[in-house]
């Protein structure tokens, strides 16, 4: 595992363990729906659904699918606040 990676696995242990990690969930979960970015994804869905067939799509090929387009419709302004929220908390707990 290279140093980057130790990093990260480490900065996710402690989100994890003091609970912080359940709550910038919560944050974006809200921020998400707040900003009508679950709204644009369940339409996405069924889009690929109707062209594809609900018979022939899986939820895996679903995932696959919207994935990219998920990602890409976050709001900056989410992405930053996270980022923020991420940064004051390792500044707080620095170990």
């Amino acid at each position: 595992m290279n140093k980057e990676s130790r990093l990260k696995a480490t900065i996710n242990q402690r989100l994890t363990e003091l609970g912080e990690r359940e709550r910038l969930k919560e944050l974006l979960r809200a921020k998400l729906t707040e900003c009508g970015w679950k709204d644009q994804m369940k339409a996405h869905c069924k889009e690929v659904i109707r062209e594809k067939g609900l018979e022939h799509v899986t939820v895996e090929d679903l995932v696959v699918e919207i994935t990219p387009k998920g990602r890409a419709l976050v709001p900056d302004s989410v992405k930053k606040e996270l980022l923020q929220r991420i940064r004051a908390f390792l500044a707080q707990h620095a170990a």
